[in-house]
């Protein structure tokens, strides 16, 4: 009986690692696209920038409705239902010739990732509340390793002379194949027939959101303007330029594989304060010391450190009284993902106004905000 039970868990944790892989490997396969589609469109910078948009549009959208759904339906209909829309779209992108086309498609993937990011955390939630123990880090640690194979498969295939048609078709398959092999074990737990399937997000669920929005800003900054600060500021070549956040995503990979004992050991409050702290180090550190490589320590400290803020700020979602967590979890990633959106442009604009140096010390800053806000709140040992 033991056994069986022991294979039951088992399959379940698989199938939720695989859920949180497909997205991840499926975002990361569109980026080598991202030159070849744009020379295809015939787009300029501005018109790509704004294309691109239309990938985060599509995801806020989806998020709320996809936590409507999951009450309603389980996390398994709308993770199949997103993973079905993932699959649809991701071969057309290769195709697109239109700027109209292209920011359509992209629509529906952002709407079709976001969906499944809902869904796949919502039943990690249900995992968590399950077991009693946290689990949420190792499950973010499998989309960030989908997104180093999707863009190293991607970017292999086309090395190779694959066309991005085929290269985009195989990486389809890929994610077919893998979820066809877990999703009987995907949840389909539902709310119950009366329970509320929309609402604006209250209580501590919207300091959580909060400081989700930091974190996600955090993390948007350092794929967006690491190089580019390492290349001006530092005068690092550009072809060395993106070892800072190749730095940062392994450090944060490897944090979150060992995440849930360091949270199981220290308790949710410790792991997130020692986490913004480490951040907000890191982002001094990369900036101040103009001693190369020693920036590069700075942003495995920020990997490192944000790594487990994110899994613990869902895990208070997903189990926070105010609110269940099919309408929370929603709540709390729109505003995530909002910082990734919003991150950007509120450091291009900071760094026009004063120094890109000071835009990037003030991000470490706001994170001590998130380390301060921990004792708001609830935060228990497990």
């Amino acid at each position: 009986m033991h056994s069986v039970t022991s294979d039951r868990f088992n399959a379940r944790l698989n199938a939720g690692r695989a859920a949180f892989f497909i997205p991840g490997f499926a975002i990361a396969a569109w980026a080598p696209l991202v030159p070849i589609v744009k020379t295809a469109a015939a787009l300029d910078e501005a018109m790509l920038g704004l294309v691109l948009l239309c990938l985060g549009a599509g995801a806020l959208v989806a998020m709320p409705t996809a936590g409507a759904l999951t009450a309603r339906h389980g996390c398994r209909k709308v993770l199949l239902l997103s993973l079905l829309l993932i699959a649809a779209i991701l071969p057309q992108l290769a195709h697109a010739r239109s700027p109209w086309l292209l920011g359509l498609l992209l629509f529906l993937f952002g709407a079709g990732n976001g969906a499944m990011d809902c869904a796949m955390n919502i039943q990690a939630a249900m995992d968590e509340r399950d077991t009693g123990r946290p689990m949420m880090s190792g499950f973010h640690a499998f989309y960030s390793i989908g997104g180093f194979l999707g863009v190293g498969a991607m970017t292999a295939m086309l090395s190779l002379g694959l066309s991005a048609a085929a290269a985009s078709m195989l990486a389809t398959a890929a994610i077919l194949g893998l979820a066809g092999a877990h999703f009987r074990q995907w949840r389909d737990d539902r709310a119950a027939p009366d329970a509320p399937v929309l609402a604006w997000p209250r209580g501590g669920v919207i300091l959580i959101g909060l400081l989700c929005f930091i974190t996600f800003l955090a993390e948007g900054v350092m794929l967006d303007w690491s190089a580019v600060f390492l290349h001006e500021v530092r005068a690092i070549s550009t072809q060395h330029a993106g070892l800072g956040y190749a730095t940062f995503a392994l450090a944060m990979t490897i944090a979150r594989l060992f995440g849930d004992r360091w949270v199981s050991r220290v308790g949710r409050a410790r792991a997130l304060i020692s986490g913004a702290v480490c951040a907000s180090c890191g982002f001094i550190i990369a900036t101040w010391v103009p001693i190369w490589p020693l920036p590069l320590f700075g942003y495995a400290l920020v990997g490192l450190g944000c790594a487990n803020i994110v899994p613990v700020l869902f895990s208070l979602a997903g189990a926070h009284r105010a609110m269940p967590a099919s309408l929370a979890i929603p709540a709390v990633a729109s505003l995530g993902y909002a910082g990734v959106l919003a991150g950007p442009a509120l450091i291009g604009l900071l760094a026009h106004a004063t120094t890109l140096s000071t835009a990037m010390v003030m991000v470490g800053a706001a994170l001590l905000l998130v380390a301060s806000a921990a004792r708001f709140l609830d935060l228990g040992r497990q």
